[in-house]
Formats: structure tokens, sequence, C-alpha cells
């Protein structure tokens, strides 16, 4: 044992030990890994365990294959001045056969990216008006992938693809936005509601109006059947011997009589018949009988100067011709 601890075979085992542990490297899974001979480019190595000449040989670095993403924030202007923020992630990825261009090439591709990110968004957003980039996101994420797969194409990197994931104008034209939608919003349910409003009073107005139509219709097939049936109660009251004026007479007081029974049968009416006194009814077949008589007397008497005045314009005619 204490021939291990001695210094003098200690060290060359701890040397030994350490040129055999150096002479192993691992690359993970989806990884390159760039191998140097005293400072000059060597060999790429793949995933796996690997054998390098300790001293010699040196890990540069090592190479991600997965796929990256960068997001950045633009602030611009748009055509019409309005000030927007835009996030903008690029997905980009080293291909396996580039690692030695996107190593040695390219120091820090963020900031490169980062950089074409800005150029590309500030000359195309300023040619739209803000509702066009609202709607044309596309289009300008289309111009950012472009642009950038021409540029790092060469430093070996591919563009999978670029996003405009958030459009952010300023506080105070989202502010105007949000009222100019309520405001037409508005509008249209105002137009809604007055259209709404049209079609129930004409609806209403059609209504009111076939109502009064059969309401006409009615009180008209109502006089129509009182009146033949006045026309039959005075028929069967002449065939006894009561003539037309004592017969419509008596029809119209009977009616009276009627009237008044029905009135006092309904104890809550307020119905008010004039006149009301107990000889209405004999008065009033009394002036009936009066106004039939001499409203005969007027039709005799009119009669007769008709063809009194017919007789003097013969007679007058006669005359002249002679």
């Amino acid at each position: 044992m204490d021939f291990l601890f001695n210094p003098l075979v200690l060290l060359p085992l701890l040397f030994i030990l350490y040129v055999f542990m150096s002479s192993f490297f691992v690359v993970k899974q989806q990884s390159m890994v760039i191998l140097e001979r005293f400072g000059r480019f060597s060999s790429i190595r793949g995933p796996g365990l690997h054998l390098k000449v300790p001293v010699v040989d040196k890990v540069a670095g090592r190479m991600s294959l997965k796929v990256r993403q960068l997001d950045v924030n633009v602030e611009t202007k748009t055509k019409d001045n309005v000030f927007v923020k835009l996030k903008v992630g690029v997905q980009y990825v080293v291909g396996r056969d580039s690692v030695y261009d996107a190593f040695y090439k390219l120091d820090r591709p963020d900031e490169q990216l980062n950089s074409y990110i800005f150029d590309v968004v500030r000359a195309e957003v300023p040619k739209m008006i803000l509702d066009d980039v609202f709607v044309r996101k596309d289009d300008i994420a289309n111009a950012i992938k472009s642009e950038l797969q021409d540029a790092m194409q060469a430093y070996g990197y591919n563009i999978v693809r670029a996003l405009v994931t958030d459009i952010d104008p300023d506080a105070t034209v989202k502010m105007a936005m949000n009222r100019i939608n309520a405001a037409e919003r508005e509008k249209l349910a105002a137009e809604y509601e007055g259209e709404s409003e049209r079609i129930r009073i004409v609806a209403k107005a059609k209504a009111e109006a076939e109502s009064k139509r059969l309401q006409g219709q009615g009180i008209a097939d109502q006089r129509r059947e009182i009146a033949k049936g006045l026309e039959e109660s005075v028929d069967i009251l002449n065939s006894v011997g009561i003539n037309s004026q004592e017969a419509s007479a008596l029809i119209v007081v009977t009616q009276h009589y009627d009237t008044l029974q029905s009135m006092g049968e309904n104890v809550n009416s307020n119905l008010i018949m004039l006149p009301n006194a107990p000889t209405a009814g004999s008065d009033m077949l009394s002036q009936m009988t009066a106004s039939f008589i001499a409203s005969q007397q007027m039709g005799e008497e009119m009669k007769t100067s008709s063809e009194a005045l017919k007789a003097a314009k013969a007679k007058e005619k006669i005359e002249l011709q002679r």
C-alpha cells in the first residue's frame, strides 16, 4: 500500500488515467461536435462514443441540430402613421451538412437574424395601413422568411418558418378602434330595431284593417238581417189588417221595450236611454204616427204641385206654338 502512495508512482498513474479518460468523448443525439487538431479543423463527429488523441485533438464546439426559435419585438409605423408593435417568431435549424459553415462562418446567429427581421419588418409594414397589417400578416411573415432564407443559407442555417404572433397598436389607437367597432354595431342594431318596428307597425296596420273590414262586414250583415226581419214583421202585420205605418210604429215601440228589458237584466249597466219616462213608448208611437201622416201629406202635396207645374208648362208650350 505504501508503494501506491509513493509520489513517484502515483503521479505517472494519474497522468496515464487522465490521458486515457481524455481520449474518449460522447456526442448526444441531434448534436454534432467539431474536432480541431492543434487549432485547425480536423473533423465533425456525430452522435455516439468517439476517440481522440489527447492533447493533440480538442473539442472546439458543439452544434445542435434541433429546431430553435428566436422571438423578436419590432416597433414600427404604418402607412397611416400609427405606431404598432409586432412580435415575430423565426424558427431555424442547422443542416447536418452545413455544420462547418454554421460554426466557422457566423459567430452570433441570433444577432444576425434579429437585424434581418428588423430590416424586413420596417420595410414592409410602412407600406400598409393598420387594417392591412392585421389582414396581411402572413404576407409579412413570408417576406421575413424569404429574406432570411436567402441571407442565412450561406451560413449554414435553414429558416423553417416565420410567424407574426402578435400585433399590438398604440393604446389610444386600440381605444379608438374599439369605439368605432362599438359605434358600427350600435348603428347596425338600430337599423335592425327600426326594421323590426316597421314590420310590427305594418303588421298591426294590416291586422287593424282586416279587423275593421270584418267588423264592417259583420255590421252590414247584421243590418241586412234586421231589415229582413223588419220586412217580414211588416208583412205579417199587414196580413192581419194593420197598415205599414202602424206596423212600423208597433215594431219600434216593441224594440224600445225590449231594449229596456235587456238593460234591466244587466245590473252593472251604465247605459242611459233617452227619453226614459214611463210615457216614452206612447209618446214615441204618437210622434211616429204623426210624422208618417205628415210625410204622407207632404208627399201628396208635392205630387200635386209637380203635376200642376207640369200642366202649366205644357199649356204655356202650346200657347207659344200657336
